[in-house]
Formats: structure tokens, sequence, C-alpha cells
């Protein structure tokens, strides 16, 4: 069984051309299938407003669909955010006679330099994104954690507890104790669904519903973890060094407040050190945040400054 997860970024009258929608939010799905494989289609429903909601989009993706209709601010953020979270496959579509030498500048030394420019033939994009997630296909192994950011959460009748999300990484199976942070209590995952069809186990880049048993829907909030991954960890103060994008125009302050992005998370922090060094691009950050992050170590997060005007994204920080 072979899942894709695609970002559709820069319109929000193309997915629904490829796909079936399914849940809304400030990101809407919309689903296609052929067989035992299937592709999600992630639109910023709610961007350029909220840019939490092209967060959210790329962070669950690992391919996009860029549409590219005006070279202004909000095409510069969507490019920003795909290369932030390194997405290295796919496709451009280029209207209003926009050429390619036009935007080529812009993707120069990105993640999207080598994406594919075609043509928007919407059959033929369902058909080669059906083939792309069948080669995809990954299969749950031997040995490793499974973790999966809440997304949304609501009580079935009959049925208890349902969370909806995208597997994050590795892999977990039917009946397996999880672990839910920051709450850090154990439930029993009852049975999981992918694209409303039961399956044994969810795998990295599945987006999922999973039945829980041990606690109720309103204990539960959007960003919360499940995950049965012992090396999970809860951070409150970050220090360590960050990386600012080429197109971030000054230093970071002490005292200024960003939110920082990680999984279903974003989280208001503020500056409390900064050490610029000989670039303020590779700063030394202290930050303290309003509530916990949960992340693996070692992980990256996205900092973004939502009072930033025609740019939001300041750049990524590691959490240890």
């Amino acid at each position: 069984m072979g899942n894709l997860n695609v970002a559709v970024l820069g319109a929000k009258d193309l997915a629904d051309k490829i796909g079936k929608k399914g849940t809304v939010t400030d990101v809407t799905f919309f689903e296609v299938k052929r067989g035992n494989d299937s592709v999600t289609l992630v639109e910023p429903s709610k961007y350029p407003e909220k840019l939490s909601s092209l967060f959210y989009a790329a962070g669950m993706s690992e391919f996009v669909v860029l549409v590219v209709d005006k070279i202004d601010s909000f095409l510069g953020e969507s490019i920003v955010m795909a290369d932030l979270f390194r997405i290295e496959k796919g496709w451009i579509i280029l209207r209003n006679y926009i050429q390619k030498e036009q935007l080529a500048p812009l993707i120069a030394g990105t993640s999207l330099e080598n994406y594919s420019y075609i043509e928007e033939d919407h059959i033929r994009m369902r058909e080669d994104l059906l083939d792309i997630a069948q080669k995809e296909a990954r299969k749950a192994g031997t040995g490793t954690c499974g973790s999966c950011p809440v997304d949304s959460h609501f009580n079935v009748k009959g049925v208890g507890t349902v969370v909806l999300g995208s597997v994050i990484d590795g892999h977990f199976r039917k009946h397996d104790k999880m672990q839910v942070f920051p709450l850090k209590k154990e439930v029993v995952l009852k049975s999981i669904q992918k694209h409303d069809i039961d399956a044994d186990d969810g795998v990295k880049g599945d987006h999922v519903g999973l039945a829980l048993r041990g606690i109720e829907s309103d204990e539960l909030d959007r960003g919360y973890v499940l995950t049965t991954d012992p090396s999970m960890k809860m951070t409150r103060r970050i220090a360590g060094k960050a990386r600012l994008i080429k197109y971030w125009p000054s230093p970071i302050k002490e005292g200024m407040v960003l939110h920082i992005g990680h999984w279903m998370q974003m989280v208001p922090c503020r500056i409390t050190a900064v050490d610029n060094g000989d670039d303020f691009r590779s700063p030394v950050l202290a930050i303290e945040a309003e509530s916990d992050i949960i992340h693996k170590p070692g992980d990256a997060a996205v900092m973004m400054y939502l009072e930033g005007g025609k740019l939001r994204i300041v750049g990524s920080v590691k959490l240890e």
C-alpha cells in the first residue's frame, strides 16, 4: 500500500480538481485512490491569512505542487517554507504567461530548483501522482518506533476517541501501547484506518485515523503527539545555533517574540539572549517557549515572526 502526501501551494482551485475533498480545518485534505495506493493532497486553505496553515501543509508533505500565477511575497513564503522542510520532489505549474526565467532566480539554491515544470492536466497529474505513490510504498519494519502528531480529534459513537494525523516517522501497529505527549499518558491503539480502510499498521507518510482506548477526546489537543518512541522529549528552553533564511533583513534581537513551529505545534516564544558572532544569519540563541515543545532530540524547528509584514519566516533552530 503506497501513499504520497502532497502540498498544493499557490492555488486554491487545483486540489479539488484532482482529488475528493475530505477533512477541513486550516488545511484541507483531498484524497485520490487507485487499488491499494493513495495520494493525500494537502491545501493550506487559510493561507495567506494564517502562516500556520502553510507551515502545517508543508510539514505534512513529501512532495510539492507549486502553482505560480503571480510573483509576490506569498510565492516567496511558499518557496522558503518548502525549502526549510527540504522537500526535494515536486512539480511547478506556471500560469498567467509567467516564464521559467522569471521564477529561476527565486528557486536557485533551494530544494525546489530541480522540480519538474508540467502542464496543468488534472487527469494526467492524478495518474502520475498515484504512480509515484505506488513506487514509494513503505512497509513497517522491525525495531523502530513511530510517532503521529494530532491534527484533529473527536468522539465516534461505538468507537470512542479517534485521532486524525500523519505518521511523522517510523511505524506503529494495531494494539500497540502508545504515550500521549505532553500528558505522558499511556493509551492502546485499538485500530488504524487509512483512507477509511482498516489497516494493521501506520508507516511514515501515512495519513491515518487512530482509534484509542484509555483517553477521552476532550483530553487531547492539536499538536499533541502519540508515540512509541522512548526518546521523545519536551523542551521549554532552547539554547543553540539558528539558521536564518537569506532574505531575513536584520539581526534577531533580545526580547523579540517569535513562534516556533514543529510538527503540528505553533508555540509563542521569547528571545532571551542573542550572540550574533561574525554572521547575524547564524546566531546562537536562547529562547523561552510559552509551553513545552514536543520533539525528538536533534529535530529542527521553524522560526516565524508573525508581525514580519511581507516576510514572516525567519529560519530554523535545532531542538536538542
